[in-house]
């Protein structure tokens, strides 16, 4: 089977959702899906398929680099003791860490994936997911 019917169903939703400059590719044994989306809840929608297809996100064989085109929604500060909190490519702390979110620094929450996860973005523009816990309304 290869990538791309293993994770058909991310596609056709990504193109159902009217992803903006969608684009997949397999390379390397590795299927990427880039593109942008409207809402934080269409991007969590996606990682919700995928963790349907792969529970906890263990085979490693799929990326996806969405990003939501409008930053609009509730304003939260980082709660952390004292230090940076993680932001991540995917709700799990098995996902890379692609950014850190300075404590005490205010991001805009896109979406509230469930209650351990948010989807957020920084005012320079980084996008992922970080522990709900650690942010303050």
């Amino acid at each position: 089977m290869s990538l791309t019917d293993k994770y058909k169903e991310i596609v056709d939703f990504a193109k159902a959702s009217a992803v903006t400059n969608l684009q997949v590719r397999e390379q390397n044994n590795i299927l990427y899906v880039d593109g942008a989306v409207s809402s934080g809840t269409v991007k969590d929608q996606l990682w919700a398929i995928y963790n349907k297809i792969d529970p906890d996100f263990r085979s490693g064989d799929l990326v996806m680099n969405v990003s939501v085109e409008q930053a609009a929604g509730a304003k939260a500060k980082v709660a952390t003791e004292s230090s940076n909190l993680n932001i991540r490519q995917g709700p799990g702390t098995d996902q890379p860490v692609v950014g850190k979110a300075a404590h005490n620094e205010t991001v805009t929450i896109l979406s509230k994936t469930n209650d351990q996860w948010s989807l957020i973005k920084t005012d320079s523009g980084k996008e992922g997911y970080v522990y709900t816990q650690y942010l303050q309304l």
